[in-house]
């Protein structure tokens, strides 16, 4: 099972429609797919359609005490399940710091492995203890930046924090999102981006008003327009995931 993360410590850089499609993509290639909505504010667990359900004991989940497995839905999609989004989680960064160590999630994670091959965490936009949990759990973590100044500025301190924690920095791969082609600083970011954007994915996500329309339509952009360009543009970046991910690129 491979553990991809989907997180900014920006908001507002499309990292939760990028989580859903890759979610999505993964399961509608044959892969058994989790995504587990870590945002309190639910906009994944809006997209695939959960309704609110009986609160989640945060603190219980924690410690052990609530089966992690009890918390798991199917979704109208083949090979997606959800763990979705519950607003007692807003605590959950809180009881966190209450347990030894950086590896909790890792651990809560960890039952799932018979069960899964890829589980996609939409992550809150927090440099927190619930981020240092993600960063150690995770095998990949996906970075979405708009090209502007202020998101570059935010991922200088997702790099270094990452580092400081004791993580390779190969394992975070930014890619542009939310590009809008209409701007002269996004195409000049493109076209000259900086250094430490060396690694990213070649692909970029387009500003687009189909991306929007995931909150009407309560789907991923591929289910229900596959051959817009934003819809290829996900394919195109599940792609290339693929390859950085050690047990799909073998």
């Amino acid at each position: 099972m491979q553990t991809l993360a989907l997180y900014h410590l920006k908001g507002g850089v499309g990292k939760t429609a990028a989580a859903v499609n890759l979610a999505y993509l993964a399961a509608r290639d044959g892969y058994p797919t989790l995504f587990w909505d870590l945002d309190p504010q639910g906009a994944g667990s809006w997209y695939l359609e959960a309704e609110a359900s009986e609160a989640i004991d945060a603190d219980k989940l924690v410690k052990g005490k609530l089966a992690v497995g009890r918390l798991v839905r199917p979704t109208r999609f083949e090979n997606l399940s959800l763990m979705p989004a519950d607003f007692s989680l807003r605590y959950l960064d809180i009881l966190l710091r209450k347990v030894q160590g950086n590896d909790a999630l890792k651990r809560l994670l960890a039952p799932f492995r018979e069960m899964f091959t890829l589980v996609v965490l939409d992550c809150p936009p927090s440099l927190s203890h619930l981020a240092a949990n993600i960063f150690a759990a995770a095998d990949a973590v996906a970075v979405p930046i708009v090209p502007s100044h202020l998101s570059l500025r935010a991922f200088d301190f997702v790099h270094e924090e990452y580092k400081a924690q004791g993580h390779k920095p190969r394992r975070l791969h930014p890619f542009f999102s939310m590009v809008d082609r209409r701007r002269r600083l996004h195409n000049e970011l493109l076209v000259d981006a900086p250094k430490r954007l060396k690694r990213r994915l070649g692909t970029s996500i387009p500003y687009a008003s189909v991306i929007e329309r995931m909150g009407q339509e309560r789907a991923p952009v591929g289910s229900f327009a596959p051959r817009h360009p934003a819809s290829l543009a996900y394919e195109a970046l599940w792609q290339e995931l693929k390859q950085r991910l050690p047990e799909f690129s073998n």
